[in-house]
């Protein structure tokens, strides 16, 4: 029964949207949450806080660096690992050079 009840307060009407209510529901959503605006009792959209939006992608992203990660953890081979003396010499880069480069910031 609690899903019905949660359905039918997150659910509003486009009509509402024609009434002149637009600012009362952007502050409903933005106080209790997302929002699905329905349209001849069918769902349209779905509205949603900026702030709920960039959760919602974080989340996304975060699944799918998790996936790329898993996939290649599959296929991880510590035979096959070379390491930066290695690389630096088939680049031909040398201590010298790492230690002329301007500081590199990471995010």
């Amino acid at each position: 029964m609690v899903s019905v009840v949660s359905a039918i307060q997150n659910t509003i009407s486009i009509s509402d949207f024609n009434r002149g209510l637009a600012g009362k529901i952007f502050a409903d959503v933005k106080k209790a949450g997302a929002k699905v605006v329905m349209k001849n009792n069918v769902a349209e959209c779905v509205l949603l806080s900026p702030e709920e939006y960039i959760r919602l992608m974080d989340e996304v992203n975060d699944a799918r660096l998790l996936a790329i990660a898993t996939e290649r953890m599959a296929h991880y081979d510590p035979k096959t690992l070379v390491t930066q003396e290695e690389v630096d010499r088939e680049l031909g880069i040398t201590k010298e050079d790492l230690e002329n480069c301007e500081e590199v910031e990471f995010e």
